[in-house]
């Protein structure tokens, strides 16, 4: 036991890939094999993970000697450099196939779920610009929201709010996708797009396309991805500074 103990000890960083691995594996066998994908593997991969955080300290797990390797796989490097290889993936040009609509929907649905978000953090007794706009951008996904966190300076709290308040939206609309489709016309690419668009969480977007009609994921999935990027940009910036203008 000393010698593994020594062996993950030098090796830190490898043993955090491996711990997270087990995690992801186990995440999609329970969506699978016991909710029958209709929670996605990634949201309970992230409750088991925000769940094993309070076994530390400010740092998480990281304050553990053999999870030491956590704080840098958990960083903001490694984090930002996957949100920004996600958006790199996506062509540009391929927006324009939702046409104008599909563009509107971007923005619009950014500014909504953060509107609404911000509420949440009022609610919740968060008075302060930096709480309300990271928990407002927790509300679009929960990547748009430690990023958003981290570049105002929020603390660990708040961000950790922010990543469950995006968890819940992307249970909510994986739940209720599948069962509004027929409703509000949600049958054909366009209008994946466009759903995509309003609401932007890939994951829970994906996993409700995928219940509906597996042929419309891409779609989604494709002005979703848009989503995180653009949410990524706006809400550090202008929607931080417009909060700003008006709550001092």
């Amino acid at each position: 036991m000393e010698i593994l103990e020594n062996i993950i000890l030098k090796n830190g960083l490898i043993f955090a890939f491996l711990v997270v691995g087990i995690i992801m594996l186990f995440s999609f066998w329970f969506s699978k094999n016991i909710t029958k994908n209709k929670i996605p593997g990634v949201a309970i991969a992230i409750i088991i993970g925000l769940s094993i955080a309070f076994f530390g300290d400010k740092k998480g797990m990281a304050n553990i000697p053999l999870f030491t390797g956590m704080a840098l796989l958990g960083g903001s490097m490694l984090r930002d450099f996957a949100v920004v290889a996600t958006a790199m993936g996506a062509e540009i040009d391929k927006i324009k196939h939702a046409g104008l609509i599909g563009f509107v929907s971007l923005f619009l649905g950014i500014f909504i779920s953060f509107f609404f978000g911000s509420i949440l953090a009022l609610v919740m007794g968060y008075n302060d610009v930096v709480s309300i706009t990271t928990i407002g951008a927790g509300a679009c996904t929960y990547i748009v929201g430690p990023v958003t966190g981290s570049a105002i300076g929020a603390s660990s709290d708040v961000i950790a709010i922010s990543v469950a308040a995006g968890v819940i939206k992307t249970i909510i609309v994986t739940l209720t996708t599948p069962l509004i489709a027929k409703k509000i016309g949600l049958d054909n690419s366009y209008s994946a797009m466009v759903f995509g668009g309003l609401l932007g969480t890939t994951s829970g977007v994906t996993a409700g396309l995928a219940a509906t009609d597996p042929k419309l994921v891409p779609y989604g999935a494709l002005t979703a991805t848009f989503y995180t990027g653009l949410g990524c940009l706006l809400c550090p910036s202008i929607f931080y500074l417009t909060l700003r203008f008006f709550i001092t």
